[in-house]
Order: structure tokens, then sequence, then C-alpha cells
């Protein structure tokens, strides 16, 4: 139930942002009750969305999502913890790039194993082409949990919209949900098959990399307009079918 302190856009947006955590459950990108998926709410205060501390992704709703400051706390009273820890790589990339609205951090298995190779993502399957040039890698410091490695990740991603922690995970950062959720989702699907295709003998095809660069500019056109919206709406309907409209 929407509180009297929660304007009508920032209700939308939690709506929002609560089906994309099921929808994570969904697609198997959960990782316990950790990782995160933070979103911007309208207004000069730079106030994020965060899921609760302690809930799986499929626990998380528009009315538990917890409102934070770029410190990680809480803004306004909340029935539900925060990890601050978890918030480092978040609040320096939301700190950093105006245009970071939204951005998604993920340990799925094939992301992890990318992250771990010494050359990183291949571009050499229709996935993967999509990304030339399009990927930042930031490299491993351990946990992240010290705010002295924000400078060194922002200065990692740059300008770029994806990022690769390397031994760590994926990163994508979008101007809204369905538009970070468009390129994770390819991200993620270019990892997947990256990891088939080495399971399996014989040489990969390279893919030449004007036939790269065309990827990544045909895929960023269809990502500016309506498809991301179009996509992340089905997958949303579909998962709540799943779910039985829960």
């Amino acid at each position: 139930m929407r509180g009297n302190s929660i304007t009508e856009a920032e209700w939308q947006l939690r709506q929002e942002l609560a089906d994309c955590y099921r929808l994570f459950a969904d697609l198997g990108w959960g990782e316990a009750i950790f990782n995160h998926i933070t979103l911007r709410v309208p207004g000069p205060e730079r106030h994020y969305l965060i899921n609760p501390y302690g809930l799986m992704y499929e626990e998380v709703t528009p009315e538990n999502l917890v409102k934070i400051g770029l410190d990680g706390n809480p803004v306004g009273p909340s029935e539900h913890p925060v990890n601050p820890a978890g918030f480092i790589i978040h609040s320096a990339i939301h700190s950093a790039r105006d245009d970071a609205h939204c951005i998604m951090h993920v340990h799925t298995t094939a992301g992890i194993a990318v992250a771990c190779k010494k050359a990183g993502l291949s571009h050499d399957n229709f996935y993967g082409a999509m990304f030339h040039r399009r990927v930042a890698y930031h490299d491993f410091e351990g946990i992240s949990v010290h705010p002295e490695e924000q400078p060194r990740l922002v200065a990692s991603l740059g300008d770029k919209d994806v990022l690769i922690l390397r031994n760590h995970g994926l990163l994508v950062l979008g101007e809204d949900i369905p538009r970070a959720f468009r390129w994770l989702w390819s991200l993620q699907r270019a990892c997947e098959v990256q990891c088939q295709a080495a399971a399996m003998g014989g040489a990969d095809i390279p893919v030449p990399d004007e036939i790269q660069a065309a990827s990544t500019r045909d895929a960023h056109a269809f990502a500016d307009g309506t498809t991301p919206r179009l996509m992340f709406d089905a997958m949303v309907r579909r998962m709540r079918a799943r779910r039985g409209n829960a």
C-alpha cells in the first residue's frame, strides 16, 4: 500500500523496481540476500531505492523497498535494514555519473566465469558482438567494502555503461530500468554463449572488427527506441504468469 509520503512518480518506480527484482529471481540471477539493483527517485536530493537487506529477490515489494542517500543510509523510517557495504560500488557510480539512474550488479555463474578470464568478454558471438568497445574492466581488489576503492572503480568505468568486475561479476547502468535490463540481459547471454563455446572442441570463428562495430551500432539503435520497454514489460508479464500474477 502506498504511503502518504510517497509521490505518484516514486510509487510507479517502486512498482517497476519490485517487478525487476522478481524478474531477476525468475531468471536465476539472484544471489541469496546479496547484490543490488538501485534506482534513483525524482528530486534534487539524489535518493535511491534499494532492496531490503535480508530478503530474497522474490520477497521484494514496492512497499518494502528502502529509500537511501548516497551514504547508503535510509532516508526516513524503514522497517528493514540496508547493507551499506554492498552499496559501495553503487554509490561510487551514482555519485560520479548523472546518467546512472539505474545500476544492476549480478554474480551470475557465466558472468563471473567470463570475469575470471584474462581476455574478458569475447565479441565472437551474436551477443558479444553488440559490445564492441563498450565494455570497461575493473581489477579485483577483494570484497568491495572499502570506500578507498571507489575512485579507482569510477576511473575504470570511465564513460562506459558496462563494467566487468574482474574475478567478481557484471555491472550495467542505464537511464532507466528497461534500458539497463536490456543490456544486462544481452551481456549475460553473451557470457553464457562464450562459456558454452569454450566447452566445445575446435576453434571459434572470429567476428571481424567492422562487423562487431556494425552489430554494436545496430543494437544501440534499437536500444534507443521502444525495444527495451517492450522487452522488459513482456518478460515481466511472463514472470507474473509463472508466479500466478503475484
